[in-house]
């Protein structure tokens, strides 16, 4: 009687140990998540005012300061890419939403970009929010 549908991930494998990550999380930041359809011709200047209309609609809702995804988080190794991310966080600190949406300069603490090929046709993208309650543990036992 309670929230707690847990999906776990595991591997079973030699040892005599059991390494566990325990990482509670909520959902109300992802439900502010988006996915928008461009057009080619609508290039990386598209791609960043998504990235941006999404961040603004989500405003407070997404429970800033938050995490900005775009495809997997975490930093892009690829040089064109990282600039595109360091320069989106500063795009985003620079909305005003700020900590819990009452206003500052912290609305996301990172944004993490990956790309992959598509469809000549579309350039879809898809941005996801996570809060900066990004809460886990680990334990060997």
């Amino acid at each position: 009687k309670d929230n707690t549908p847990a999906v776990i991930h595991y591997n079973i494998v030699e040892g005599d140990k059991v390494d566990i990550t325990v990482a509670p999380k909520g959902f109300g930041s992802e439900n502010m998540s988006r996915v928008f359809m461009l057009k080619p011709a609508d290039g990386i200047e598209g791609v960043k005012e998504a990235i941006l209309t999404a961040v603004k609609d989500a405003g407070p809702n997404a429970c800033p300061p938050m995490v900005v995804g775009v495809g997997i988080e975490e930093p892009s190794p690829v040089p064109y890419v990282n600039e595109l991310e360091k320069e989106m966080l500063e795009k985003i600190n620079k909305l005003g939403i700020g900590p819990g949406g009452l206003g500052g300069t912290q609305t996301a603490l990172a944004i993490n970009i990956e790309t992959y090929p598509t469809h000549i046709a579309g350039l879809p993208v898809a941005v996801n929010m996570c809060c900066h309650v990004n809460r886990h543990a680990h334990r060997v036992i």
